[in-house]
């Protein structure tokens, strides 16, 4: 950092060795952000939602509401599902306890033993209504539910309950008992599940411009871990309250409420370890190895990559571990490499760091994966695993476009594509310029 008498004015060039300013990409001249339109595909949903909603808002309010207990009992238990509701740029289901008793509310027949007549209209008005008054503390505090989530809470509800309840209400399934209904039952909200992940990744891909292919798989994993919790109690809680009445709710709640707050601890030991990895490599820059911040934004585009390269979600959590702590190494120089440069160092010291940082990695207990991208991030792209090579690509474009000047950015990647033949990986070069021409992420450039 420089002295506190050295005070520049704006405008003036950075002084020697002083952290590259970041600022954001703008979005071309052509298409001010006032002129901002959103994609057709997220228009075309909320307004499906939208209509759905509203057309069963006026259908119920016109024919007043069927067994209002049950009703009122069911919208309580979306309430409280959506007041339980998690947060975080990983959750998938953020409120499993509420989605699970829309479904539930959605396949409901009888209550203890009586036919109910609600419909398709019905349910998705008590589920809109409980889900908006559940989420009013989150919309207080800052995060209430995107509109994304609603559209799909909506669409999923509407999807299913126009699936059972009219068949239901014209007695096509009286002959259907036992494990039949069951499994029908259970097929119905399969079907359901993978509709809605479809439909997730295809709202993600169009928000990011993340492929879909892998957006896709990872939704379809999360319908096998918490997904599948959602679809047993949905089911469970409507063949129980067939039987037993509104009592079965609260009793069928709290397996999923002990799932739930076991997720949340388990979010919480994530968070915890990525924190403390976060605080191992900033031990680089405290030291003044290298500039503030620089493993910070390599890690965040070195993701952003893996994702654009179809990286798992545990492969991009190796990947961001790895690219936080890919400067470690320097910790054992004598003599520091001047702003942490190491992509102009020769071969020979960049692998004696990359091996040095790896064995720092190793005693610091984090997974043996993170450690072989950290030691192989300076072999022979060809020997790489991709996540090493996304890093060194990434390493070497934050490193080119901070010491580049203003147009420091364009001549790094160009740098990187001349580089291919036998430094960078072409493909994770090539990745890195659609990231860097879509992205919204904050890139450093100096001036």
């Amino acid at each position: 950092m420089a002295p506190h008498g050295d005070r520049r004015r704006r405008g003036d060039p950075p002084g020697p060795g002083a952290p590259a300013r970041r600022t954001p990409v703008q979005p071309p001249r052509s298409a001010p952000m006032s002129a901002y339109r959103p994609p057709p595909l997220l228009t075309l949903v909320h307004a499906c939602a939208a209509l759905l909603a509203a057309g069963s808002l006026a259908v119920t309010l016109h024919h007043g509401l069927e067994e209002r207990r049950v009703a009122l009992a069911f919208g309580v238990l979306v309430t409280v599902g959506e007041l339980t509701r998690r947060s975080g740029a990983q959750v998938r289901e953020p409120a499993p306890l509420g989605a699970a008793a829309a479904l539930s509310y959605a396949l409901l027949g009888e209550a203890g033993g009586r036919a109910t007549h609600h419909g398709p209209a019905q349910v998705v008005a008590v589920v809109l209504a409980a889900s908006l008054l559940g989420s009013v503390p989150h919309v207080a505090r800052g995060q209430g539910p995107t509109l994304d989530h609603l559209a799909r809470r909506v669409l999923t509800v509407g999807f299913v309950a126009v699936c059972f309840q009219p068949p239901y209400n014209r007695g096509m399934f009286d002959d259907w008992g036992g494990p039949a209904y069951a499994l029908l039952l259970l097929a119905l909200l399969s079907l359901t599940a993978l509709c809605d992940a479809v439909l997730a990744a295809a709202l993600a891909h169009t928000r990011t411009g993340w492929p879909f292919g892998p957006v896709l798989r990872d939704e379809l994993r999360a319908v096998c871990g918490i997904g599948s919790a959602v679809i047993a109690t949905g089911a469970v809680m409507a063949l129980a309250v067939a039987v037993v009445g509104l009592w079965a709710l609260p009793v069928f709640s709290v397996p999923l409420l002990l799932a739930q707050m076991s997720f949340r601890r388990y979010a919480a030991v994530r968070a915890t370890y990525r924190q403390t990895i976060a605080s191992l490599a900033r031990a680089t820059e405290v030291a003044g190895y290298t500039p503030c911040g620089h493993a910070r934004r390599v890690a965040a585009v070195s993701q952003a990559v893996g994702r654009d390269l179809g990286l798992t979600e545990p492969e991009l959590a190796v990947l961001e571990y790895a690219a936080l702590m890919h400067d470690i190494g320097q910790l054992s120089l004598v003599d520091p490499v001047p702003a942490g440069a190491t992509a102009a160092l020769p071969a020979a010291e960049q692998r004696r760091i990359a091996l040095l940082g790896g064995a720092v990695v190793r005693q610091t207990g984090v997974d043996e994966a993170v450690a072989v991208v950290v030691e192989r991030q300076a072999d022979p792209f060809a020997e790489q695993p991709l996540a090493a090579r996304i890093v060194r690509a990434v390493n070497a474009y934050e490193e080119k476009s901070r010491e580049g000047g203003p147009g420091g950015p364009l001549t790094a990647l160009e740098e990187l594509r001349l580089a291919t033949a036998g430094t960078y990986a072409p493909e994770v070069v090539e990745s890195l310029a659609r990231v860097l021409a879509r992205s919204s992420l904050t890139l450093p450039v100096a001036g």
